[in-house]
């Protein structure tokens, strides 16, 4: 990692909104050993109060999740302004097309099918935080 990767992600702030305890502690160790700052939710109502309030740099948003679907915090996130313009990554078992434009029309920059690639995670969190 060259010192420009490191300013940039210095202070950038992710929440995984994820249910899959599991999942959500790998991904979240995965971000921390590259320098993010990590907030976890594990459903959609608590994700959307965290983002609401901690503001964060970049949401990684499960589809299927209790309380609040992921289609819902999407939709949600994109209607306030306070939050409006931060960058989405759906991370889902909904691997259909349909389910990847229906992902894209309601706000998702990025839209990734489980089982994923760490790395590509790691590539589409690089290029969306610039």
């Amino acid at each position: 990692m060259n010192n420009s990767e490191g300013k940039i992600k210095q202070g950038k702030k992710i929440l995984i909104i994820e249910d899959e305890n599991e999942l959500c502690d790998f991904i979240g160790l995965r971000l921390e050993r590259n320098g993010f700052e990590v907030i976890a939710a594990n459903d959609g109502v608590e994700g959307l109060n965290k983002a609401r309030v901690e503001k964060p740099d970049l949401i990684i948003l499960d589809l299927m999740l209790p309380k609040m679907p992921g289609e819902e915090v999407c939709k949600q996130v994109r209607k306030d302004a306070g939050i409006c313009e931060i960058p989405i990554i759906m991370l889902t078992a909904k691997c259909s097309d349909a389910d990847r434009v229906i992902g894209t029309v309601i706000g998702a920059n990025v839209y990734m099918a489980k089982p994923f690639e760490g790395a590509k995670l790691m590539q589409a969190i690089n290029e969306l935080l610039g």
